[in-house]
């Protein structure tokens, strides 16, 4: 590491106008300070020498003690420059740089209060990020924060990728508008999601906010290291195209409650006018957030697995003994998914494919009573059901060298989840299994919290703690969006948080441009278990009447494997839709899911994405492009391949006639030899997508299989 000290001023009380202005390492982006003769902060931004941030104003808001922290006296100003490599226990690079200015304002309160804040600004290549930071006092400060008044004030009106502004849910559908027409959900729209919702403006939507500027400039504002802190949540004034914070409030209308010394998350904008290198800095969110706490991480292992869980969302079993599906006012019964024989069947699958792990959900009493009750004590985490036997499963997982990943739906009642944990964990331990899925359905307990919102963030890096004592990965649904803790926690692999792929099984789905938007969004602040994999589109296919179906193309489902980060992904379809398609199962077998590099090749958000990665501690590439409702051709150069070296190369592809609505399971695979001067022309259908992999040749591939051409 290399740390320059650049500056230091100390000024007179006597506050007078001031300019600050730092470059990026590559200054290319240039951060503006400005602290005017009334002690007000404002910050502006620019890339290449074009606005993207016009002055906005900082600031935050105490309930107690009754102080606005707008007005500031300028104390000290620092600056330096860091360089330094990092190695991620897991993730999409092998090793990260992290090269930033830094500069830290110190600044007392002006009207005489004494309290000291600073403000810490991290200019990297990418983008800039700050936090509010409250240091050691003269006396212990409590402070129950009432507003935080940090503006991002844009150029004009740009085009947005959005969802609401909800205080509990994630799971919407992104819209992609004029930041001018972001409009509250008509009830239609906003009964298609299953949590309990909050009331939110007409004019919020949440992080991450993907936007392009009417001049081309493609900007992401998000948050890193949300620690003790609610998630922030974005107002748009529409005359003048600022945006606010909002933080997500608690039971009594209260945002955070903090202790000095304490830190607000990073608030962060990243700038580019290439859409690709937006999904590349992603890694600058990580580069905001704190090394690794666990001391010991042998036992955390990135992972593909199945699981009894699809074949209850497409309606075939139920999670409930009795045989009840969730939410459904059907009187048919189904019959109990997490039996002993089904899941053994689920087991014999993943250890004939090398597949890690299988998912079992519905294994433990309580899912005849819990959806949406408000009710404290549905579940206790330990207790089976009595066709499930808990003990041979165990055994016979064991014996075919699988793992059992657990499964804690908390109903939403997480002071419940919090006094069963360490029993609960130590349950999974003696049964040998070492990762857990954990749901937060429903409205949260201690009444009045939110999913998004300070109580329940603390929740959530206990879970990761708490998990990392006991040896034990978790997968969080129905969290709040990550924001980089991945780096800090990396036995928490990955989350929900958005709107997954099991939409489509019973609701009007998602649309073909979802997953064109997630990496620009929801996946910016860290991997997600969207389950991919699904090869029977059409929910007809399980029930004459459902007119549900997946909205991609069967290939495309292959390519999210690589386009979908996540160190944990599941094949999600049931074995015997599998089993009639093993051709195409393959490259879910071959896949990575721990990579050495990564190569976003060609983006636009909303509309394609082709990504390219290199697995972990392998020469093995493996490729992903997939579009939206438009069918697309593509130029693809593999310059990123090693020079020299001949691939076999497999490529799965939409067949001629693919389409996602009329015929998504048509689908043909080619194998060429390539190598690094080779020209890809790639046909992607309509909700189409392509998934490729590139091993060395060896002779006989070389004799076997014709150049590309």
């Amino acid at each position: 590491m290399k740390y320059f000290l650049l500056l230091s001023i100390i000024t007179s009380l006597a506050v007078k106008a001031q300019r600050f202005t730092t470059t990026s390492p590559d200054r290319t982006m240039q951060l503006v300070l400005n602290l005017n003769a009334n002690g007000n902060f404002s910050y502006s931004i620019n890339y290449k020498t074009r606005a993207v941030i016009l002055p906005s104003s900082l600031g935050i808001k105490f309930k107690e003690p009754a102080v606005n922290l707008q007005q500031f006296r300028l104390i000290k100003v620092d600056s330096s420059t860091h360089d330094q490599t990092w190695n991620p226990v897991w993730g999409e690079y092998r090793s990260i740089r992290d090269h930033h200015k830094e500069l830290i304002y110190s600044l007392e309160e002006k009207s005489g209060s004494g309290i000291r804040m600073n403000i810490i600004f991290r200019v990297f290549n990418e983008g800039v990020g700050f936090r509010y930071e409250f240091p050691q006092q003269d006396k212990l400060l409590h402070f129950i924060i009432e507003d935080e008044n940090t503006q991002f004030h844009l150029t004009g009106d740009h085009k947005a990728f959005w969802i609401p502004g909800d205080f509990d849910s994630n799971e919407y559908p992104y819209n992609e508008t004029k930041l001018s027409e972001v409009k509250a959900l008509s009830a239609s729209e906003e009964a298609i999601a299953i949590s309990v919702r909050a009331a939110f403006d007409d004019n919020a939507v949440q992080t991450p906010l993907m936007v392009k500027s009417n001049d081309g400039l493609y900007i992401n504002i998000h948050e890193a290291a949300l620690v003790n802190y609610p998630a922030m949540n974005l107002v748009i004034d529409k005359s003048s195209f600022t945006l606010k914070s909002v933080l997500v409030p608690d039971a009594v209308g209260n945002k955070a409650y903090l202790i000095t010394p304490s830190q607000t998350p990073w608030r962060t904008i990243i700038v580019s006018d290439k859409a690709t290198d937006i999904i590349a800095a992603n890694r600058m969110i990580l580069n905001l957030n704190e090394p690794v706490k666990i001391k010991n991480t042998s036992f955390i292992k990135p992972q593909k697995y199945v699981g009894v869980w699809w074949e209850m969302h497409v309606g075939k079993s139920s999670w409930d003994y009795s045989g009840g599906q969730v939410g459904s006012q059907q009187a048919t019964k189904v019959p109990h998914g997490a039996n002993t024989a089904n899941v053994k069947r689920y087991i014999d699958f993943a250890a004939k494919n090398g597949l890690d792990g299988v998912l079992v959900e519905g294994w433990n009493t309580g899912w005849e009573d819990w959806f949406g009750k408000w009710k404290e004590d549905v579940f206790d985490f330990v207790t089976p059901y009595p066709d499930y036997d808990v003990n041979e499963l165990t055994r016979y997982a064991a014996s075919k060298n699988v793992r059992i990943i657990c499964h804690h739906e908390t109903s939403g009642s997480v002071t419940n989840y919090e006094r069963w944990m360490d029993t609960a964990y130590r349950f999974m331990i003696k049964h040998r299994m070492n990762s857990v899925k954990t749901g937060y359905v429903g409205k949260i307990i201690p009444r009045g919290e939110r999913h998004d919102g300070q109580w329940m963030v603390r929740h959530y890096e206990r879970v990761a703690k708490k998990t990392a004592e006991y040896g034990i990965m978790v997968d969080m649904h129905e969290s709040v969006r990550l924001t980089g803790l991945h780096r800090t926690y990396p036995n928490w692999l990955a989350s929900e948080a958005a709107r997954g792929n099991e939409f489509n099984a019973w609701s009007v789905g998602n649309p073909p441009m979802h997953e064109t938007v997630l990496p620009f969004t929801r996946l910016m602040g860290g991997p997600m278990d969207y389950t991919p994999g699904i090869f029977k589109i059409k929910m007809n296919h399980y029930s004459p009447d459902k007119k549900e179906q997946v909205h991609t193309t069967l290939a495309k489902q292959l390519a999210l494997y690589v386009t979908m980060y996540s160190p944990l992904q599941m094949a999600a379809d049931l074995p015997e839709n599998y089993e009639a398609h093993m051709d195409a199962f393959q490259f879910i077998k071959d896949v990575a899911v721990d990579w050495d590099d990564t190569k976003v090749l060609q983006a636009e958000p909303g509309d394609y994405l082709i990504i390219a990665r290199k697995a972990k501690t392998s020469p093995i590439w493996f490729l992903g492009g997939i579009t939206d409702e438009m069918s697309r051709n593509f130029t693809q150069p593999l310059s990123f391949l090693e020079v020299g070296t001949k691939y076999l190369t497999r490529i799965y592809r939409d067949a001629g006639d693919a389409d996602w609505q009329k015929n998504p399971m048509a689908y043909v695979i080619d194998s060429f030899i390539v190598d690094s001067k080779t020209t890809l022309k790639l046909n992607l259908a309509a909700g189409g997508g392509t998934a490729i992999s590139f091993v060395p040749a060896n002779t006989n591939d070389l004799k076997t299989f014709k150049s590309y051409k």
